[in-house]
């Protein structure tokens, strides 16, 4: 049985029908062709599907999209605005923290929630903001500068 939700991704309004089983990050690639939001292990241990819901990071692949009907998404789509990097994904870009970059937004936009609640995050503060996304590539160091960096550049 189809559900017809209305959510606002991105700062846009999108309305659509979905089964009651249909997980977030599937209906925001598949359904809104936000592709951004990657989808790895599917069982909410790798991170990849991070999104802002509400302000507050989750993983995409553990929130049914007729949960999050009515509320307000953000994806890694949304930082960049009139075709400019956010500061944060520029601090990436800058510190080569990005190999493979398929961990890449879910890190970034755990990242983003962190720093739009703590504009001075210690460095313990960064890595618990991104302990639940996975990398295999990175060692993790130069994520982590990237994020420091990207919270002074935006005080």
């Amino acid at each position: 049985m189809l559900k017809k939700i209305s959510l606002t991704v991105n700062g846009k309004p999108y309305s659509g029908e979905v089964e009651s089983r249909t997980l977030l990050a599937h209906f925001l690639r598949d359904g809104l062709r936000l592709t951004g939001t990657h989808t790895g292990c599917v069982v909410g241990r790798c991170g990849a599907c991070t999104v802002l819901w509400n302000g507050t990071p989750v993983k995409s692949c553990m929130v049914f999209a007729v949960q999050a009907a009515g509320d307000d998404i953000v994806t890694v789509e949304g930082l960049a605005q009139d075709k400019r990097l956010h500061p944060l994904q520029e601090a990436f870009w800058k510190n080569d923290a990005v190999e493979c970059g398929y961990c890449t937004p879910g890190m970034l936009m755990s990242a983003y929630g962190l720093l739009n609640k703590k504009n001075k995050p210690t460095e313990k503060d960064i890595k618990r903001a991104i302990s639940g996304n996975l990398c295999r590539c990175t060692g993790y160091g130069n994520i982590v500068a990237a994020i420091k960096e990207a919270a002074a550049n935006m005080k």
